[in-house]
């Protein structure tokens, strides 16, 4: 069978082809009467339109790309949604691509996308990636940073104030009595991982009796945390941390598991523990999990928000640079409560 094109849906709805092509891409220009005459033509005619023929005509698709380094974890997920939903208010599809915390990956797809001429990219990325992103940029594909503030005052960015997250993380641990406190993330080159043992040491920097044991890690994942654990779990009790604060929710998930289940740790009697990031898990977890809550659902909105400033070309004195303050979320790995759950 053919396919049916636009002339026969102008024939049928008796308008010209020019007005059923402004029904299609710019249906504000075609009265209600005609919207009406012609979408009855297409619903009859079972007319779909020829999207790889009209981008053509416009040398850019109608898409836009997220590199995420993990989705698998729920909160590059969530920032997912946000992108996905405000980017379809704006008739915009999204490409959606794991790097898997690879940097070959990650230049991959963003070869990849520019090929394929997408509208724009929004990049959340462990690595230094804007000297990259201005390539791309300057041969006419802009892009926002999603999860660490840029350093160009030219890249737009979205971030969450890292530093003062490991603060609130360390200043509630201090403040519930602890003293030995064990910082848990890594690799320390990371950005974001860096600025939250900056925010930790600030706050242990106010307590003379307190210390600050930072064990690095390779990955940040559940498995990883309850390797961990398991190492603390050997120590004598007296040479253990009081206090762990994990850099994200999946090692401090990890970790929770490792110390209540297999080693018989009590949780927050024996050691308290914060976790970063807020994920839906960790509410619902063996202990309710005290973290660092970020905004996810607000970053992809965001971040889309930005990009499509970028993409309108216009002049602003809007920032290109969305910092989100973070704030702490108490549950009961941290106080104790009549829900908290012990070993």
């Amino acid at each position: 069978m053919s396919r049916v094109g636009i002339r026969e849906v102008a024939t049928l709805a008796e308008v010209s082809l020019g007005t059923v092509s402004h029904y299609i891409n710019h249906p504000a220009r075609v009265s209600p009467e005609k919207q009406q005459r012609i979408q009855r033509a297409i619903d009859q005619l079972g007319f779909v339109r020829n999207n790889a023929a009209w981008q053509l005509r416009l040398g850019r698709s109608a898409t836009m790309a997220y590199i995420a380094p993990d989705v698998s974890n729920p909160f590059f997920a969530t920032i997912a949604e946000g992108v996905e939903q405000r980017a379809a208010a704006e008739g915009f599809s999204v490409f959606i691509a794991n790097s898997g915390r690879s940097r070959e990956r990650e230049d991959a797809y963003l070869e990849l996308f520019e090929a394929q001429r997408v509208q724009g990219l929004l990049v959340a990325s462990h690595d230094p990636i804007e000297e990259r992103l201005l390539q791309l940029r300057q041969r006419g594909t802009p892009s926002v940073l999603v999860g660490q503030r840029a350093v160009s005052d030219q890249q737009p960015s979205v971030s969450i104030d890292d530093v003062t997250g490991g603060y609130l993380a360390v200043r509630h641990l201090l403040d519930c009595g602890r003293k030995r406190i064990a910082f848990v993330g890594g690799p320390l080159g990371i950005r974001q991982v860096a600025d939250r043992l900056e925010g930790a040491s600030k706050a242990i920097a106010e307590n003379p009796e307190a210390t600050l044991e930072v064990i690095n890690v390779a990955d940040r994942t559940i498995a990883e945390g309850r390797v961990v654990a398991a190492g603390i779990a050997r120590r004598p009790e007296e040479s253990r941390p009081d206090a762990v604060f994990a850099v994200n929710d999946l090692l401090a998930l990890g970790l929770l598991q490792a110390f209540v289940v297999d080693h018989g740790v009590s949780v927050p009697h024996d050691i308290a523990l914060v976790g970063y990031d807020d994920i839906e898990f960790g509410e619902s977890s063996i202990i309710p999990l005290t973290s660092v809550r970020a905004p996810h659902e607000e970053f992809g909105i965001a971040a889309v928000e930005l990009l499509l400033a970028e993409l309108s070309g216009e002049p602003s004195d809007a920032p290109k640079h969305v910092v989100f303050p973070p704030h702490l979320v108490v549950r009961g790995s941290t106080v104790t409560s009549e829900t908290a759950v012990s070993a």
